[in-house]
């Protein structure tokens, strides 16, 4: 921080001791910021987008699943390039209510999609379930997927 603060001083002092040849130099820094921001922001866009058009549910289901893993995860990539990787962390909400009721301590299970799953296709998968805080039964809970993070192919 210290460093950071010593060159925007040195950068104004330059700035007003020398305005004609610092002036050009400090525009064309500014313009290449802001390049690099614009790219920032339209990557960002591009891959919440992306993500935008996956389609993840969560369902309890444990006929279908081993007892150990009782959450049902099924995605549907809906983009028109190969999705690479794709993180997320369960929630669990009682109906109609806003409050996280799923834990997200370290020994939380991490949930991971596919390894590659190209336009249109599916991936079905069994997925251990968060622990939940004392008193809710996993079947009277709501499951939704949050802080979808992603990477597709360009």
């Amino acid at each position: 921080m210290f460093i950071g603060a010593l060159l925007i001083l040195t950068w104004l002092v330059l700035l007003l001791r020398y305005p004609a040849k610092a002036l050009p130099i400090s525009l064309a820094a500014l313009f290449g910021l802001g390049l690099v921001a614009l790219w920032v922001v339209w990557l960002d866009n591009r891959e919440a987008r992306q993500l935008a058009h996956l389609e993840l549910r969560l369902t309890y289901a444990p006929e279908q699943c081993p007892a150990d893993r009782p959450l049902q995860v099924h995605i549907n990539n809906g983009n028109p390039v190969p999705l690479v990787e794709l993180r997320w962390r369960v929630a669990a909400y009682a109906p109609g209510d806003t409050v996280n009721l799923a834990e997200n301590t370290y020994a939380a299970p991490r949930y991971r999609g596919p390894g590659e799953l190209q336009p249109g296709a599916s991936w079905q998968e069994c997925l251990p379930l968060p622990p939940l805080r004392s008193g809710y039964r996993p079947q009277s809970v709501d499951y939704r997927a949050e802080h979808l993070q992603g990477s597709f192919a360009d």
